[in-house]
Formats: C-alpha cells, sequence, structure tokens
C-alpha cells in the first residue's frame, strides 16, 4: 500500500485513510490505486465487519482529482494522441464506487473537511457519513466543464432527489455541513474536534453488528430502487429467510429473551 493511502485492521474494523494533507487529500494515480487496493482488499477480508473512510488532516476529506497532475497528463495525451487520461473513470474511481457500495458490510465515511468532486462520490457511495461541522460538499464537476463520475448521478439524485440534484451539479457550490444535514447527505454532524473519535465509534459499533444483517439491508435497498414493490416484496422474503437462518439471529433472540446485549460473531 502506498504511503498516501493508510489501512489498518482491528478488531474488525478496517480503516482507509486519505493521506495527502498537503494536496487536501487530491486523488493522483497512485492514491486511486492504493485507495482501489485498500478498498477491496477490506471488500474481500472476512475478519473486516466494517469499514471507516476518512482522511488525514483537518481541510480536506479529498477534493477530487489532482488537477495539477491532471494538466500534465492532458498535454501528453495531446502530444500522443493516446486519449488515456479520462480512463481513470473506469480504471479507478468505478472499481472504487463498486467496492464502496457493493461490499457486503456496512461503510461509514468520516468527513473531516471539503469533500468535493469524485470526494462526494466517494463519501456518497458509504453506507453513513459522519461529517465536521466545518467540512462542506461541492460537485464540483461542472466547474471545470466535466460531467459527473464517481457515481454522483446515481447517489446523490437517491439522497437529495433529482430536482436538488440537478441544481446542485448545474450549479456546482459549497454545502456546509448544516445544510448537508438537512439534506439528508450528512447522518450526523459534531465538532470537528470530535469527528475522528465519533466517526470511529459509529464504525466500530456496526463492526460489532449482526453484519449478514447489515449485508442483507444494503442489498435490499440497493435492489428496492430500481424494483417495483412487487418484487422488492419477494427479495424481502429471500433476504429475510437469509438473515433469519444466521447465527446472529439466533443470538439477538435469546439475548432479547435473557435480556442482555447480544454479543454478534457475524454469521
Amino acid at each position: 500500500m502506498a504511503d498516501t493511502v493508510l489501512y489498518e485492521v482491528s478488531d474488525g474494523l478496517a480503516t482507509i485513510t486519505l493521506n495527502r494533507p498537503e494536496a487536501m487529500n487530491a486523488l493522483n494515480v497512485e492514491t486511486k490505486v492504493a485507495l482501489r487496493e485498500a478498498v477491496r482488499s477490506a471488500a474481500a477480508d472476512d475478519a473486516v465487519r466494517a469499514v471507516l473512510l476518512t482522511a488525514a488532516g483537518d481541510r480536506a476529506f479529498c477534493v477530487g482529482q489532482d488537477l495539477k497532475e491532471h494538466i500534465g497528463l492532458l498535454t501528453a495525451d495531446r502530444e500522443t494522441g493516446s486519449g488515456q487520461t479520462m480512463s481513470t473513470v473506469r480504471e479507478h474511481y468505478n472499481p472504487i464506487v463498486r467496492a464502496l457500495a457493493g461490499m457486503a458490510k456496512p461503510v461509514v465515511a468520516g468527513v473531516n473537511g471539503v469533500a468535493a468532486g469524485a470526494g462526494f462520490g466517494f463519501a456518497l457511495a458509504a453506507d453513513y457519513r459522519v461529517v465536521a461541522d466545518t467540512a462542506s460538499f461541492n460537485t464540483s464537476f461542472a466547474g471545470v466543464a466535466l460531467t459527473a463520475d464517481s457515481g454522483v448521478s446515481w447517489t446523490l439524485p437517491r439522497v437529495v432527489g433529482p430536482g436538488r440534484a440537478t441544481d446542485l451539479l448545474l450549479f456546482p457550490r459549497g454545502i456546509k455541513a448544516q445544510e448537508a444535514y438537512e439534506l439528508g447527505i450528512a447522518g450526523r454532524v459534531v465538532p470537528a474536534a470530535e469527528l475522528r473519535a465519533e466517526a470511529e465509534k459509529v464504525a466500530r459499533a456496526l463492526a460489532e453488528g449482526p453484519t449478514l444483517a447489515y449485508a442483507a439491508l444494503k442489498e435490499a435497498v440497493a435492489y428496492g430502487q430500481s424494483h417495483s414493490l412487487a418484487e422488492t416484496l419477494e427479495k424481502e422474503d429471500e433476504l429475510q429467510t437469509r438473515a433469519g437462518s444466521s447465527e446472529d439471529h439466533g443470538i439477538a433472540v435469546q439475548a432479547f429473551v435473557n435480556k442482555e446485549k447480544p454479543k454478534y460473531l457475524g454469521r
């Protein structure tokens, strides 16, 4: 793993930290490759039961594409005619978002500062966002004559509604933490000094929870967004049958009867 992305697993929680604070955690190629591999590792590791995605520093979660590197790559493309620069969407952004949104375990984003462009997209791909009161969000894409990527055209309308999403995409602006909470982008807003501790607290609580049930919930919500009520009811039946046969469900029921706190095994 590159130094630009830190990866640690402890007690079922994988913590992935973007680590370019001097560049506001902008995404150069090295960082995108390292982040893609870290997220894939967390998704594939059975010992990981929840993921915390956060960033170093206090100014930015991630401001998206590293435009300084991007300019150089665009110049090289023009000179060679290769047109490879924008392949980053296919090679990096898409796999990162698929892994974050699709992994069978909950993902928490601890948003410590500005989340713009693909940084906003990665935060939206998480299941829950804990946001510092000094943080902000910005779609940014139209501001540099680009369309949406990193899943934003799919995730943002589902969070804020298609009308508001179109407004935010056509007219990029900073969305401060309180407005983000009101729009449903932020799950909770906390003082900046408490962000890391609170985000880790939320992620660890999920890591100790019923992992298979969380995976089924993620699958059910994603399925319901693109299927009819009748189809979704069938999917709920399938997923509930699966969850009901898990060890964790038996543990939960017994703990309820005994008036005890359940200790889940994640299976």
